[in-house]
């Protein structure tokens, strides 16, 4: 029996799901489905440039794990630009990755995605006595195959 497969933390869902050439109908297109994860790994790695380890640290998965779902999605990126096919962007295993902080002074607690910095005052008492959570980087949030963006 396989072990289950270890949801891969994403910054945030991509606001734009749907790629396709232009001029063609759609009805004449062929479709490539990039998952959100996969979409991801093209961000960390190629768009932001950082190096495997650092990326796969970010989706909590192996360097050899971010490996293999990067050189997927490439495969697919380049099966879509090469054969005239549309990519739409939906569903794999992940959570989004949140920070939670909370307010010493009225125990309000808030979550942020990853890249939004901490907020200066307390949106509930206006007090600036906000820290993270003692859990660290575990927080996550819905999404993938269980439910949420893109669930199949």
């Amino acid at each position: 029996m396989p072990r289950p497969r270890r949801f891969r933390w994403v910054g945030a869902v991509p606001h734009v799901t749907y790629f396709k050439p232009r001029g063609i109908p759609l009805a004449q297109l062929g479709e490539v489905v990039l998952t959100v994860d996969e979409h991801e790994a093209i961000r960390l790695g190629d768009s932001l440039g950082l190096e495997q380890e650092e990326a796969a640290g970010k989706m909590n998965i192996s360097r050899q794990t971010f490996g293999r779902v990067l050189a997927s999605a490439r495969k697919k990126m380049a099966d879509a630009i090469t054969n005239g096919k549309a990519i739409r962007i939906e569903g794999g295993d992940f959570v989004i990755a949140l920070k939670r902080y909370i307010c010493y002074d009225c125990g309000n607690s808030l979550e942020l995605p990853y890249g939004k910095k901490k907020p200066p005052l307390c949106p509930t008492c206006k007090s600036k006595n906000i820290h993270r959570a003692k859990r660290g980087r575990g927080w996550g949030r819905g999404g993938g195959r269980r439910g949420g963006f893109g669930g199949v």
